[in-house]
């Protein structure tokens, strides 16, 4: 950040993103680039994988990793465990409906639980898209199998099951927004990764080595904290005010969070009244806490969505075959954030 409390985010450079994709998936789908000028696709390489939380200093990130990058990730991983173009595509579209800020936009909707608000229109922008449209009529492929990824176990699953979308935010979160692993670490956990059978027989992802695996539930675990940590859910419910307080003035819309660069929303931001709050925000390093509720601040407290994992290896959970998965698994479930978190403004 800078001294005035803007963002200073290294961008993705070419190169880090493409020898990322060719772990992912050795051979690339060259079918799978005419599907990419979608234009809710393309609006997604404007949406921080982070919710906008990257836009305080008090969250250490310098990296600008977008959902497009985070997309297109997850259609290479899924096309590399199952080499179906229509679970691919399932993949590739899971977050077109994600507007500016991601999952604060959950908090604005009162969703913080299951954050799940916005895939509803998921759908729509694919039929909106009359270039998709006619990609997938020429593939043979039926909306109805993209426009939901919860169709597909190995794309997304309930929690606490591995699925590629939770396999894709934790390792490149690792890898460039809050740390913990190397590239090579990415790789070494990625390719011991396979499709296996769960309890339900169902498929999902799982570990073939228990080190390796275990070394990422001490990752995935540690995340969900941070996940819910004090400094992260007053962010997220920081943004989501602000953004309401904006459209309840009409100084924003909904609408433009789905057509505006997080940038451009910003900038709108801060030629408003709400600048200021902004502004301090921006330049918080820490949150601070009470037991009882402050007065006269903005201050939140409240539950979040848990994410953990417990991921198979070679078909057990390794909470059930690993007592140093569980004791860490263990912890993150225990974790809870019970104080008032603010800091020194209201508005």
């Amino acid at each position: 950040m800078g001294q005035d409390g803007s963002a200073i985010i290294r961008g993705m450079k070419r190169a880090e993103t493409d020898e990322y994709y060719k772990v992912l998936c050795e051979n690339y789908p060259d079918w799978l680039d005419d599907y990419l000028p979608m234009k809710r696709l393309q609006a997604e390489k404007y949406i921080s994988m982070t919710c906008g939380t990257a836009y305080s200093d008090m969250s250490g990130i310098d990296t600008f990793y977008s959902n497009y990058d985070h997309t297109i990730a997850v259609a290479l991983m899924v096309w590399h465990f199952t080499h179906d173009k229509k679970q691919a595509l399932a993949g590739l579209f899971h977050d077109i409906a994600t507007p500016a800020f991601k999952h604060c936009v959950d908090y604005l909707n009162g969703d913080y639980l299951t954050q799940e608000s916005t895939e509803a229109l998921t759908t729509f922008f694919i039929k909106e898209s009359k270039h998709t449209m006619s990609l997938l009529a020429r593939d043979g492929i039926k909306v109805e199998e993209v426009d939901d990824c919860h169709r597909y176990p190995v794309l997304d699953n309930d929690t606490p099951k591995l699925s590629v979308d939770r396999l894709e935010y934790t390792l490149s979160g690792a890898m460039y927004s809050y740390g913990g692993l190397s590239f090579e670490d990415v790789k070494e956990i990625y390719e011991d990764i396979e499709v296996q059978r769960n309890e339900k027989g169902e498929p999902e992802l799982g570990f073939k080595t228990k080190a390796i695996a275990r070394k990422f539930v001490r990752l995935a675990s540690k995340f969900s904290m941070m996940y819910r940590n004090g400094r992260n859910v007053y962010s997220l419910q920081f943004m989501a005010d602000l953004l309401k307080r904006m459209c309840d003035d009409d100084l924003l819309s909904v609408k433009q969070l789905y057509e505006l660069k997080e940038s451009e929303v910003i900038e709108i931001i801060r030629s408003s009244k709400y600048a200021s709050v902004f502004e301090k925000w921006a330049r918080a390093k820490r949150v601070k806490t009470s037991k009882e509720r402050p007065q006269g601040v903005y201050c939140v407290r409240q539950e979040t969505k848990v994410r953990y994992i417990d991921p198979l290896c070679n078909g057990q959970r390794m909470s059930k075959i690993c007592k140093i998965s569980k004791r860490a698994i263990d912890k993150c479930l225990a974790y809870h954030l019970d104080d008032y978190v603010y800091l020194d403004f209201d508005f």
